[in-house]
C-alpha cells in the first residue's frame, strides 16, 4: 500500500480539485435542425493528396469532394476523396469522438455532363461545377478506372439514370451510399494483410530491379584510360555501346563527363578518383542502362538549388519543385536515363550526391556520400524525381537530407545509413513508397513525410539521438516494426487512416505526439514505454488507441488483469494528469482509484464534451509486443553507437 504522506495528499487534493472542475464542464449537443452544404473553402480538409488538388488547379480536371457535418463537432470536415468520406463515417472511431453524421453532402455531377479525358481524369463539359447532393439520396459510380493521380475515384450522381449512363459509357457499377460505406470500411485484419502484402511486393520488385541491373556490370572492357584513351572524357566519347570504360586506380581532373550511351563507367575502386572543377556536376548520364561503379568522386560544384528568375510566362509547382531541388551540382545526375544504375560509389559534394531525374526503374547502391558539415551549407545525399527508384545499402552523412523525394511513387529506400543532417528520408508528393530497415542518427527528424500522400510504407526503420524520430502527412500510411529511442520526440501520429503496429517507442523525451485532428488513426500492438512523457497531446478530440480489443504495451503498470486474459481491467489515458502519472508518484494510483476517477471515466466515455483532448486506450496489454527488441533497447549501455548489423531483429 502506498504511504500517504502530507505531501502527497496536498498533491492528490490539487489533482482531484482539477477534475472536479473538468467534471463540472456542461456539454450542449446542438440541435441537427435543417442541415445545409457550406463552401468547401470553409471545412476543416483531409483526404486526397496535395498531387491530386495542385495539378487539378493546373490542368482543370476535377477532384469530387465531401463534407460531413457531424453531431458533436463544431467543425464541417472537408473531404478530398469521396471513398475516405464513405469509410471514416462508418467507422465506430468517429461515432465515438464526433457524435453521429448529421449529414454527409458528396459532389453532383448528374447536371454538369461530366466528361473523362485520354488520361482517365474526370471533368465537365464547358468546365462546370458540381453543386452538392445529400450523400443518402445519391448514386456512386465504383471501379469505373476513373482517376485522379493517385488512385482511382468514385464519382456521385443525383440522379441513378445519370449515374448508370457514365457507367455505360466509361465503365464501372452503381451503388447507393450504405453499399459505399460497407465497401469502404475494411476489418483491421484486411488492412493489414493488404499493408504486409504490399510490403513484400515493394521488397519484390526492388529485388528484380537490383537483379536486373547486374548485367551493367558485366560488359566487357572497350576502352582503358590512359591506354586506349588519353582522357575519361574521350574513352567516353570512343567506347561502343553495351561495353565498358575502365579507368584505373589514380586521380583524374576533369569538367563533366557526359554518358551518353548504354555504357558503364568503372574504376579500381576507391583509389580511382575523378575531380571536378567545382562548377557543376561531374558525371551526367543521359542514356538508358547507363552505368556508374567503383570510383570516387570529388569537387563538385556547391549550388544546391537553382531559384527560379522571373520571366513573363508563370512556372507551375511541379516545374518549381523540380527546379528547385533537381536541377542543382551534384556528384552524378540520371536525366531520362530509365534503368540506369550507380553501384559503389563514394561521393564527397557540398551540394547533392546523386540526382534522379525522370529515370524510371534505376537503382543507387552501395554508395558512401559525404555531404557539408552544415545542413544550411549543403543539400540531398540522393534526389529522387518523378519515377519509382531504388536506393539500398547506402550511406549518407551530413548535408541537408539523406534521401529527397518528388512525385517518386512507388520507390523503395532500403537498408541506408544516414546521420548528421536536418532530415534522414524526405518524401514530398510521393506515394505508395516503401521506407525499410533504414537507420537514422542525428538527424533533425528520421523520416518525414509531407504534401498529403497515401498507400506509404514505413517497416523496420531504427531512428535514435534526433529531434523527431518520425513525423507523418497524408492517410493510409503503415508504420510497423520500427524503433524509434531516444529522441526528442519518438513519433507523430497524425493524418488521416494511418496504422501504427508493433513499433517500440522507448526512452525518448516524448514517445509520441498525437496531433491528427481526425481519430481515425490506428495505433495498436505497440510498445510504448520509459519515455520521459508518454504521450502529448493537446489538439484534437480524444482518441481511442485501441482496435478490436486490442490495444498497446505502456510498461508494467499498477492496475489488475483479473480475468488473465492480457489486458489490464480498466482504460488507461496515458496523456491524462493522473494515469500519465502511475507507477512514478504513489499518489497517482490512490487518485486513480477514488470515486471521483471512476465517475469521470464513465462519464468521459459516454459524453463527447468531457472527453477534451488526448489519448485513452481501451485495452492496455500486461505484455510487451516485442519482448526482445524492448530488453535489448533497455539493457543497451550505448544505443546510438549500434548500426544496422547490432539491431537485435529490428
Amino acid at each position: 500500500m502506498a504511504l500517504v504522506t502530507p505531501s502527497v495528499t496536498k498533491w492528490v487534493a490539487g489533482i482531484a480539485a482539477l477534475v472536479l472542475v473538468l467534471a463540472s464542464v456542461s456539454f450542449v449537443v446542438p440541435a441537427a435542425g435543417s442541415v445545409s452544404p457550406v463552401p468547401f473553402d470553409d471545412t476543416v480538409k483531409t483526404g486526397g493528396t496535395a498531387v491530386d488538388t495542385r495539378l487539378s488547379e493546373v490542368e482543370g480536371f476535377e477532384v469530387p469532394v465531401a463534407q460531413v457535418h457531424f453531431s458533436r463537432y463544431r467543425y464541417v470536415i472537408g473531404y478530398y476523396d469521396v471513398q475516405t468520406a464513405a469509410a471514416d463515417v462508418s467507422t465506430p472511431e468517429s461515432t465515438r469522438q464526433f457524435g453521429d453524421p448529421l449529414a454527409v453532402f458528396v459532389s453532383d455531377y448528374a447536371r454538369v455532363t461530366p466528361l473523362v479525358d485520354d488520361d482517365g481524369y474526370l471533368r465537365t463539359q464547358y468546365n462546370r461545377h458540381p453543386g452538392w447532393v445529400d450523400a443518402s439520396e445519391a448514386s456512386f459510380v465504383v471501379d469505373s478506372g476513373v482517376r485522379v493521380p493517385s488512385g482511382p475515384i468514385v464519382v456521385p450522381f443525383s440522379d441513378a439514370d445519370a449515374a448508370q449512363s457514365f457507367a455505360d459509357e466509361y465503365g464501372g457499377d452503381v451503388v447507393d451510399w450504405q453499399t459505399l460505406r460497407d465497401r469502404s470500411g475494411s476489418p483491421l485484419s484486411t488492412r493489414l494483410a493488404a499493408f504486409d502484402a504490399s510490403v513484400a511486393d515493394h521488397h519484390d520488385w526492388a529485388t528484380q530491379t537490383v537483379a536486373a541491373s547486374d548485367s551493367l556490370f558485366d560488359r566487357p572492357v572497350s576502352t582503358v584510360v590512359g591506354e586506349d584513351a588519353p582522357t575519361i572524357e574521350a574513352a567516353v566519347e570512343s567506347a561502343p555501346e553495351d561495353t565498358a570504360v575502365y579507368v584505373p586506380a589514380g586521380t583524374y581532373s576533369v569538367e563533366r563527363v557526359d554518358l551518353n550511351r548504354s555504357i558503364t563507367l568503372v574504376g579500381a575502386g576507391p583509389d580511382t578518383r575523378l575531380v571536378g572543377d567545382g562548377n557543376g556536376t561531374v558525371v551526367h548520364i543521359r542514356a538508358d542502362r547507363a552505368a556508374v561503379s567503383n570510383l570516387s568522386i570529388s569537387g563538385v560544384g556547391d549550388v544546391g538549388t537553382r531559384r527560379i528568375r522571373a520571366t513573363n510566362e508563370s512556372v507551375d509547382w511541379d516545374t518549381r519543385v523540380q527546379l528547385a531541388y533537381g536541377r542543382g551540382d551534384a556528384g552524378i545526375v540520371l536525366d531520362g536515363a530509365n534503368e540506369s544504375a550507380i553501384r559503389g560509389v563514394h561521393i564527397d559534394t557540398p551540394a547533392s550526391g546523386v540526382i534522379v531525374r525522370e529515370s524510371a526503374d534505376s537503382v543507387l547502391a552501395n554508395l558512401s556520400v559525404q555531404g557539408s558539415e552544415t545542413a544550411a551549407e549543403g543539400f540531398m545525399g540522393a534526389v529522387l524525381i518523378g519515377e519509382r527508384s531504388v536506393v539500398e545499402n547506402s550511406t549518407f552523412r551530413d548535408g541537408r537530407d539523406g534521401i529527397y523525394t518528388h512525385r517518386a511513387d512507388g520507390s523503395v529506400v532500403r537498408n541506408n545509413r544516414m546521420e548528421d543532417g536536418r532530415y534522414g528520408v524526405h518524401e514530398m508528393y510521393t506515394s505508395n513508397m516503401l521506407v525499410a530497415d533504414n537507420v537514422v542518427r542525428e538527424s533533425r527528424v528520421g523520416i518525414i513525410i509531407m504534401t498529403r500522400p497515401v498507400g506509404n510504407l514505413v517497416v523496420g526503420n531504427d531512428v535514435r539521438d534526433s529531434d523527431f524520430g518520425f513525423i507523418p502527412a497524408g492517410s493510409d500510411t503503415y508504420v510497423a516494426d520500427n524503433v524509434f529511442a531516444d529522441n526528442e520526440y519518438g513519433i507523430d501520429v497524425s493524418g488521416d487512416r494511418q496504422v501504427y503496429t508493433r513499433n517500440v517507442v522507448v526512452g525518448n523525451e516524448i514517445g509520441v505526439r498525437g496531433s491528427s485532428t481526425f481519430p481515425t488513426n490506428v495505433v495498436v500492438h505497440n510498445d510504448i514505454v520509459d519515455n520521459d512523457v508518454q504521450v502529448e497531446s493537446a489538439l484534437g478530440p480524444m482518441r481511442t488507441w485501441t482496435s478490436e480489443g486490442e490495444g498497446n504495451y505502456w510498461g508494467d503498470l499498477p492496475l489488475e488483469d483479473a480475468d488473465g486474459d492480457g489486458a489490464y481491467d480498466r482504460a488507461f489515458q496515458p496523456s491524462g494528469p493522473v494515469d500519465a502519472e502511475l507507477g512514478r508518484h504513489p499518489a497517482a494510483l490512490v487518485l486513480s482509484r477514488s470515486p471521483v476517477m471512476d465517475a469521470l471515466r464513465s462519464a468521459r466515455d459516454e459524453v463527447a464534451g468531457l472527453r477534451g483532448s488526448g489519448v485513452v486506450d481501451a485495452a492496455p496489454r500486461t505484455e510487451p509486443v516485442q519482448p526482445d527488441v524492448l530488453d535489448a533497447l533497455t539493457h543497451a549501455e550505448s544505443p546510438s553507437s549500434q548500426n544496422a548489423t547490432e539491431r537485435a531483429d529490428v
